[in-house]
């Protein structure tokens, strides 16, 4: 598949903010065109089902949460925290095997993240590789839409030529490296330092005590960046979670990250730094948002300067897609369906 196309890349992709699924709520997501129904048990944990209920097709985002399970609103059919049908109010006799399609469910750094993938995860959600394992806070900076595919979103992030265009970073300051960890992994390092071109970038220097201008980026499954960048002694971290949305755009959240530090002057520190992640990723959403709103992205005509570009576009196609998530129409496959018949023994 090419870069910019569907099916998804097999992975993690973000569901919702954790934040905004309470405890006994229910609600309708689409992700990669397969409607959804996304709820939080009365036990606390998130879970993800198909959207549409065996019996009749109601969606049952309109029912209701019952303990670990979901009751469909529409003939109030009850599935258990496993997917299983454990109750039909109009039978009197066993149920029959009818089942709901699951999909594994995570929640990290304040997103719920949704497994995309033909059986169960192999890899964690995404982090950036220096806080894997580490405690830490999470804030959630903004949630976005685009009127471009999330492919576009992430690749621009390394367009090196942008950098210098738009936003007036020097050339010297950016020698971006790419390297795949993995073929759902794919990062990139700057090993630049801040020029002496003006004062502001004298300034840099200095607060980057002659280090290389810090910026990396992990990528994950095509859906997913998490960047690291500022001097050693004040690191920041951004994840920005990117969807396409049913009208062939994007939509993202951003979430600012820190290592946790100990005590109150920890935590104030932490929410400092990503106070300063924030405003630094709203500045560069600023001057791309309408190239995002307009662009018609194909890579015609390459030439030496888009090489981090064209490599990452040639990792995306090369990634396992998830096929089975929707069909040869484009519609969402449902794996699990119920056999025909009357659903009782």
């Amino acid at each position: 598949m090419g870069f910019g196309e569907p099916p998804l890349c097999e992975g993690w992709h973000w569901a919702a903010a954790s934040c905004d699924l309470k405890r006994g709520a229910v609600r309708a997501i689409e992700v990669g065109g397969r409607k959804l129904a996304l709820y939080r048990g009365e036990d606390g944990v998130a879970r993800c089902v198909d959207a549409f209920c065996p019996h009749m097709g109601a969606h049952l985002a309109l029912g209701k949460v019952e303990g670990a399970g979901l009751r469909c609103f529409f003939h109030g059919w009850r599935f258990g925290a496993d997917g299983k049908c454990d109750e039909i109010p109009a039978l009197d006799t066993r149920v029959r095997d009818v089942c709901l399609k699951k999909h594994a469910v995570s929640e990290q750094d304040g997103l719920v993240w949704l497994w995309v993938g033909d059986g169960a995860p192999t890899f964690a959600p995404p982090i950036h590789h220096t806080l894997v394992g580490k405690p830490r806070r999470a804030f959630r900076v903004a949630r976005w839409k685009k009127k471009c595919h999330p492919h576009v979103v992430l690749v621009n992030a390394i367009d090196e030529q942008h950098f210098r265009t738009v936003h007036q970073v020097p050339g010297e300051a950016l020698k971006l490296r790419t390297e795949s960890i993995a073929p759902h992994h794919f990062r990139v390092e700057n090993t630049g330092a801040p020029p002496e071109t003006s004062w502001l970038w004298r300034f840099l220097r200095k607060l980057y005590r002659g280090e290389t201008l810090t910026y990396e980026i992990d990528y994950f499954s095509a859906a997913t960046g998490c960047i690291r960048l500022g001097p050693s002694w004040a690191r920041l971290h951004l994840m920005f979670a990117v969807r396409p949305t049913p009208d062939g755009g994007a939509e993202g959240m951003t979430i600012a990250l820190s290592e946790r530090r100990r005590g109150i002057k920890g935590a104030i520190i932490d929410y400092a730094l990503m106070g300063v992640a924030a405003l630094a990723g709203a500045y560069f959403a600023v001057g791309d948002t309408k190239v995002f709103d307009t662009i018609s992205f194909e890579l015609k005509t390459p030439i030496p300067a888009d090489r981090t570009v064209w490599t990452y576009v040639r990792h995306v196609e090369a990634q396992q897609r998830a096929h089975f998530w929707l069909d040869e129409h484009g519609l969402p496959r449902q794996l699990e369906r119920f056999p025909r018949g009357w659903a009782a023994e």
